[in-house]
């Protein structure tokens, strides 16, 4: 054969590849379609709130009001109901979550690891009361009423959510991470804070989530104890047969709750650490 039947085609070199560009633009970009349906997500709920708070005061506007109700149904009665309402609730979660996340840090310890399940029954026994019961006795057995007793009450009612996810978020870390971290000559401390609780984040953040809300709802029945809140306007419709002023309490406490949930989600997004 010839040298020139022998020569091989030329090999054609094959061109780099384009970073991938996704539909909306840059790339590795979030899509229109991502950013629409996140605005939307945002903006569903609050849209939601607005037309129900309208709805109500329309419904009020519509009807001939005694002076009891009047009196009940003030914005400034209102506003200072909502404002003590949301004290109880912010001292509480502040104070639950710092207690809550410090205790299942130290119950993942080694050292503390046997006398976990033994802290997670006894803070069972919080939810498996009816949260009226749990409010009402130790107000009783204490003999004090007010805030002070709420806020208490609140701690032991919502302190399992939070514990229970950080002990679930911190042990669900891969050991091989932990290790690796360790053989690079990380501390326990430096394995804990830089390691364990960055991966934790998305349980806890649940955690902290759903204890906010059970806080939210469960501080309405403060008013049983003379601690004020939301729970005072749905108490006294309850005592003066007035649907008008029931309804109205019941629907702000479920606005607000939504309103806080709402929040919660907001912040369990900008928190939760990118990639996870």
């Amino acid at each position: 054969m010839s040298a020139q039947e022998t020569k091989e085609a030329p090999r054609q070199e094959k061109a780099p590849e384009s970073p991938q560009q996704q539909p909306g633009g840059k790339p590795g970009g979030r899509t229109g379609t991502d950013l629409g349906w996140t605005l939307a997500r945002y903006l569903v709920m609050p849209v939601f709130l607005v037309l129900v708070c309208l709805g109500l005061y329309l419904a009020i506007s519509a009807r001939t009001l005694d002076s009891i109700e009047k009196r009940s149904l003030s914005g400034e009665y209102i506003t200072q109901k909502v404002i003590e309402h949301l004290e109880i609730t912010t001292v509480a979660t502040v104070l639950i979550v710092l207690i809550s996340v410090t205790a299942g840090v130290i119950l993942t310890r080694p050292v503390m690891r046997w006398v976990a399940p033994y802290i997670v029954g006894i803070a069972s026994t919080g939810q498996a009361l009816p949260s009226i019961g749990v409010i009402v006795l130790i107000a009783v057995l204490t003999g004090q009423f007010g805030f002070k007793i709420a806020v208490f009450s609140l701690i032991i009612y919502a302190f399992l959510p939070i514990l229970r996810n950080t002990m679930v978020g911190i042990q669900q870390v891969d050991q091989s991470i932990i290790e690796a971290g360790r053989g690079m000559g990380m501390t326990n401390a430096a394995v804990l804070f830089k390691i364990e609780l960055p991966l934790a984040i998305p349980i806890m953040l649940a955690g902290i989530r759903t204890a906010l809300i059970i806080v939210v709802g469960t501080a309405a029945l403060a008013t049983f104890i003379n601690a004020g809140g939301m729970g005072d306007i749905i108490n006294s419709g309850i005592k003066l047969n007035k649907d008008t002023i029931l309804i109205t309490g019941s629907v702000l406490t479920a606005v607000l709750a939504l309103c806080v949930d709402y929040v919660a989600g907001i912040a369990e997004d900008v928190l939760k650490p990118k990639g996870l």
